[in-house]
């Protein structure tokens, strides 16, 4: 190798160690910062898995509460599940036994206070306290409370409340959208076209299938 080769390579390696002498602590405290993210998401998830499956557990627990007619209980255990991904199903399942149990005021306190990220569950809570509201002789604050849904269930329950208020015309207008949204094997199909043909309505006959 020709001695200037030799002084090239003698001059570059100079100048890394010159940098690295310059740049070394960043380097360093850069790779400490990439380690201590990857350790700390790692611990967050291992920590949120492990709070998921505790959810699950407690749960389980409430919904063997429940199931044993505990309904004080189930209610205490249903409270300790706020922001777990259990806590609308719980809610949904206390109000359900609450209102089986007759107490009708404390299902919709139940309802009213379940909220859910999930579109669709926070729809069927609606719904749901929408019956009870009907139910308890609130047909109008059910109307409010389902807003512009045009989801077939939601629009089954606003027909319902619409026959509770009295406008039948209403009714057979949401009925027969639902009708309309429903699959003609759908299991619910045959009640609402009971409910049109109760207020008044005739439900059209399914285009046949070739």
């Amino acid at each position: 190798m020709a001695i200037d080769d030799l002084l090239d390579e003698h001059e570059q390696s100079e100048r890394v160690l010159a940098w690295l002498r310059s740049n070394g602590a960043g380097l360093i405290g850069g790779v400490i910062i990439g380690l201590a993210l990857i350790l700390g998401w790692q611990w967050w998830g291992a920590r949120q898995a492990a709070s998921d499956m505790q959810a699950g557990d407690d749960y389980q627990a409430m919904l063997k509460s429940l199931e044993a007619k505990d309904i004080k209980k189930a209610q205490a255990q249903a409270a300790a599940l706020d922001d777990t991904p259990y806590a609308p199903l719980a809610v949904l399942d206390l109000a359900k036994a609450q209102a089986e149990a007759g107490q009708r005021d404390a299902a919709i306190a139940t309802l009213r206070a379940g909220k859910s990220p999930n579109p669709a569950l926070e729809q069927v809570l609606q719904q749901r306290l929408a019956r009870l509201l009907i139910d308890a002789g609130k047909p109008a604050d059910a109307l409010e409370l389902l807003g512009e849904a045009e989801d077939p269930a939601s629009l089954e329950v606003r027909g319902d409340a619409q026959v509770a208020l009295g406008k039948r015309e209403d009714a057979r207008k949401s009925y027969s959208e639902v009708l309309a949204k429903l699959d003609v094997a759908s299991p619910g199909r045959r009640l609402v076209e009971l409910k049109l043909t109760d207020v008044g309505g005739s439900p059209a006959k399914p285009e046949a299938r070739i």
